[in-house]
């Protein structure tokens, strides 16, 4: 299986998954890892320079992060808004956000541990992202 850990300066799990500089992807098998690969960030609104300020009046596509990662079975960052963890949900790969930021191979260690929770509250932890009344 392949897990992805959003990364701001490639080592650093990213506290904000769209303005991430790359992703590592991490092979794991018998459940530990493998390998990994680098996968530069140029699929998210924010690699591709587009300016969303308000993103509740301007929502933007996740399409291509999400075909860049669907096929990993989990994403993990330590801040991500709600549109992306949906996005991610519907192609069938796990979100998750860590409750601090941590190394990535730490954040993956936690993962095959089990002691990241998928979602609730930690998503959207960015000022910025506001999420739609009467959703969780």
């Amino acid at each position: 299986m392949k897990i992805a850990v959003a990364c701001a300066d490639g080592s650093q799990a990213s506290s904000h998954f769209g303005r991430s500089e790359r992703f590592i992807v991490f092979d794991v098998k018998d459940g530990r890892v493998a390998g990994r690969e680098i996968r530069d960030n140029a699929w998210t609104s924010h690699a591709k320079g587009e300016s969303h300020d308000g993103h509740a009046d301007h929502p933007h596509d996740h399409a291509d992060v999400v075909e860049a990662l669907g096929d990993c079975r989990a994403v993990i960052c330590a801040g991500m808004g709600f549109r992306a963890a949906e996005a991610l949900r519907a192609a069938g790969v796990t979100p998750l956000v860590l409750a601090e930021p941590c190394p990535a191979d730490e954040a993956v260690a936690l993962y095959l541990a089990g002691k990241i929770a998928p979602g609730g509250d930690r998503f959207c932890r960015c000022d910025h992202h506001q999420r739609p009344e009467g959703t969780e």
